[in-house]
């Protein structure tokens, strides 16, 4: 095949499509930070181009696209610079709401179904696990449902347990599994009897598709202030459909005997609003742990696993605290960064047969939850997800994981796409590099628990980070098809709603050439 000839059908096969996706996005899209997005999208792909063309010594082809190079520069300005952001939020203590406020409202009648939420309940999205808690008694356990407000044609039964924890006895958790449901429907369902029952609706994905488009939102170390209700409403106003939740909930460790377990009761029915709706893919922090040696209590994760049910057994896992689910288009993984997870533990070997199993023709972004942060830029708990990394990047980076999201640190963080899997002290290979294969860390431990931000960074502010600022908020990840989605991190300050910082995602599998595709599509990831 003559040069030229090649040259050409690579141009079509890597490079036109972005350009058609990127239009069509454009075309569709009223949103000007969007548009400007798109535009540093499709600059990208310019510049690909003009580098292959150049380096096959084309370079008079360049000319020809360099009236659009400017102009699309014109849009894009300065998208790759690191930025520590200036901006200084007003200082006001963030303590916890009081019990009696209305945010912590008990609802109307007596044995009312409280603390109402859902998560995925299969692997793939066609059930949803539905959990509450009644207080007066058990009550039924059951969830009636359809697909019409005033026809419950379905019902679903679950099951109903308590603890207790120091002198606090909890209240009767019920969880009930609803399964064989329709992609894409909408549900409403029903739970408790007579005057005190309660109704609410949620909606199902759409079908496992590379193609579907689904938007998540991304919510860390949230617990239950001021700030928590801020970033709670100001995310509930997003469009998000599915929170991807990066560990730490109620901050209920932060408290003393019986006091524990009232403040889970209370966070609870504050997420209410939000988790009655829509499910919360849960991980846990270091704050679920709750080893309180003073008060009895040594079994970790005790309120954590009675009171939030995973679909763990849907991926093979021994233990809730690590799981998978797909959705749309991506595939979530869970890990515990409080379990042990090293070379043969059971979190480690089921990570390693979950990994094998992703399917990048169906579910194309790779997408990663944990608490503890690999990469860090800010002084709090530096370097504590050393030993993780060091466990796991090699596989992160030859698996071409998409995004990995944390929390733990109370700030928030974006990386660029950098590895350190050849760290080796006596060669001087210390620092992280650039690496295309490699994930985009994110740290969102900034939903506005009563411990405060951490506002204290490392100066200068090293090369693999891109962006760090110390503000409450939240981050929204909308996946349009398998080539792109747009992320944005809002700022929640002064009670407006502000995008900070937006970046435009390109997909590791289809950013990928056909032959590396091939490759990957074949685990030649040595395991």
């Amino acid at each position: 095949m003559p040069l030229i000839r090649w040259v050409m059908v690579v141009i079509f096969q890597t490079m036109i499509p972005g350009f058609i996706l990127t239009s069509v996005q454009l075309y569709v899209s009223n949103r000007l930070d969007e548009i400007l997005l798109c535009c540093q999208f499709m600059f990208s792909h310019l510049i690909g181009l003009t580098a292959m063309l150049v380096s096959f010594g084309m370079r008079l082809l360049l000319y020809q696209h360099l009236p659009l190079v400017l102009i699309i520069l014109s849009f894009v300005g300065h998208g790759d610079a690191r930025v520590t952001s200036t901006f200084v939020r007003s200082e006001w203590p963030s303590t916890d709401i009081p019990l009696e406020n209305e945010a912590f409202a008990i609802p109307n009648g007596h044995n009312a179904p409280q603390q109402v939420h859902i998560t995925q309940g299969d692997y793939d999205g066609k059930a949803v696990i539905i959990s509450w808690v009644t207080t007066a008694e058990p009550g039924p356990s059951k969830v009636q449902y359809g697909t019409s407000k005033d026809n419950s044609e379905f019902t679903a039964e679950g099951t109903v347990t308590n603890y207790t924890f120091y002198n606090y006895k909890s209240g009767y958790i019920h969880h009930c599994l609803v399964d064989g449901l329709e992609y894409n429907t909408k549900y409403y369902y029903k739970i408790g009897v007579g005057d005190s029952s309660r109704e609410f609706w949620f909606q199902t994905p759409p079908k496992i598709d590379p193609d579907a488009s689904y938007t998540f939102g991304v919510i860390g170390d949230l617990g239950q202030t001021f700030n928590s209700l801020s970033t709670l409403e100001h995310y509930m106003q997003s469009g998000g459909q599915t929170v991807l939740y990066v560990g730490d909930l109620s901050y209920a460790d932060r408290y003393t005997y019986n006091d524990v377990g009232i403040r889970w009761d209370s966070w609870g029915r504050f997420i209410e609003r939000s988790t009655a709706y829509q499910p919360w893919i849960w991980s846990a922090g270091n704050h679920e742990i709750e080893y309180m040696p003073n008060m009895g209590e040594v079994l970790p994760f005790k309120s954590y696993l009675q009171r939030f049910s995973t679909p763990h057994i849907a991926s093979n896992s021994s233990n809730p605290l690590w799981y998978a689910v797909r959705r749309a288009s991506a595939h979530i993984i869970v890990l515990s960064s409080y379990s042990p997870f090293v070379k043969y533990t059971p979190q480690w070997m089921w990570l390693r047969e979950e990994l094998k199993k992703v399917d990048r023709e169906k579910t194309p972004w790779l997408i990663i939850l944990m608490h503890m942060p690999i990469y860090s830029s800010n002084l709090a708990h530096y370097m504590e997800g050393e030993s993780m990394r060091a466990v796991f990047e090699s596989w992160f980076v030859c698996f071409k994981v998409d995004l990995i999201f944390a929390g733990h640190v109370h700030a928030y963080e974006r990386s660029y796409r950098i590895s350190n899997i050849h760290y080796n002290v006596s060669s001087g290979d210390r620092y992280p590099v650039p690496d295309k294969s490699a994930p985009v860390y994110i740290t969102v431990g900034d939903g506005g628990n009563q411990e405060g931000l951490a506002g204290r960074f490392w100066d200068p502010q090293p090369d693999y980070s891109a962006f760090r600022e110390a503000s409450y908020g939240h981050s929204t990840l909308e996946i349009r098809n398998r080539t792109h989605a747009f992320y944005h991190w809002n700022r929640n300050d002064d009670g407006k709603k502000v995008k900070t910082d937006s970046v435009v995602f390109y997909n590791q599998y289809w950013a990928s050439n056909l032959h590396r595709r091939r490759r990957l599509k074949k685990s030649h990831c040595k395991l």
